[in-house]
């Protein structure tokens, strides 16, 4: 049941808004959301440190809160035209700081929605969507930079390796599915095998037992590039949103990605729940 969701904003992007997308997700499940903008502090090199006047390292943090406080004004308007109980707050924080905090925030919440960061661009929503995958304890819901603001469950692929964090996503994405017109279990093959695991009957008769239509896949990876061939049957089935585990560890605090992972991060067209 999804009844409390949080949405970290993007701040000063030029497409995509993980806001209005995750109002119409609220909409959908009579949700409250909770929006967060993070008024970055400004970046000075440390080869620069006392020769930087004060009032331009000002200015610029004046600049990031008038942008914060513009994304907070386009997710209050789009609340209110879809009459969705929300909150916003501006916090200001490094960029290392507001990863860390909202991976704090995201344990409050049934769900954490955040934006993909745009390719060849530097920006924080890719340390953003780690800490609260691996720190939040709650799936997270990463919405594509060029996404519509709209909620879309045609039809919901189930990426299922037999591991536990894809069980954990296919659990954590039951209000999804349950709403889907359309399930589809996925698996590719070519992906490390779990020896006590026939893929994807027990998990597709699992979830008939919850009263959802599931059609079983199974495609074979091209050249062991397991995202490139999710990402590729994804734009053939028309899907709108992808269910997998979010896989990684961490190395002091430093969190490190796995392949399958971090290539549907970088490259997804449509939106992806992840739970780790």
């Amino acid at each position: 049941m999804i009844k409390d969701l949080v949405v970290n904003l993007t701040v000063g992007g030029s497409r995509g808004d993980p806001g209005a997308y995750a109002v119409s997700v609220a909409e959908a499940f009579n949700a409250h959301v909770a929006a967060i903008a993070f008024a970055h502090d400004p970046i000075v090199p440390a080869t620069l440190m006392g020769g930087v006047p004060a009032d331009f390292i000002e200015s610029q943090r004046a600049e990031t809160e008038a942008a914060a406080s513009a994304a907070i004004t386009r997710f209050e308007e789009a609340a209110r035209r879809a009459s969705v109980s929300a909150e916003s707050r501006l916090l200001a924080a490094s960029i290392a700081e507001a990863s860390d905090q909202f991976g704090r925030i995201a344990r409050r919440f049934d769900l954490a929605v955040v934006g993909q960061a745009e390719p060849e661009k530097a920006s924080a929503e890719e340390l953003l969507a780690e800490s609260a995958l691996f720190e939040g304890g709650r799936p997270v819901l990463v919405v594509p930079y060029i996404q519509e603001p709209e909620l879309k469950l045609g039809k919901v692929l189930v990426c299922w390796d037999g591991s536990r964090a894809a069980a954990r996503a296919a659990g954590d994405a039951l209000p999804f599915l349950a709403r889907a017109n359309g399930i589809e279990v996925l698996i590719v093959a070519g992906e490390r095998g779990k020896s006590d695991e026939i893929p994807g009957a027990d998990v597709g008769q699992h979830l008939a037992r919850h009263g959802l239509r599931v059609d079983v896949k199974r495609i074979v990876a091209t050249e062991s590039d397991v995202a490139n061939t999710i990402l590729s049957y994804v734009a053939d089935s028309g899907a709108d949103l992808i269910v997998m585990g979010g896989y990684g560890h961490s190395r002091l605090r430093e969190f490190i990605l796995g392949g399958v992972t971090r290539g549907i991060l970088e490259a997804m067209t449509v939106p992806t729940l992840m739970s780790h």
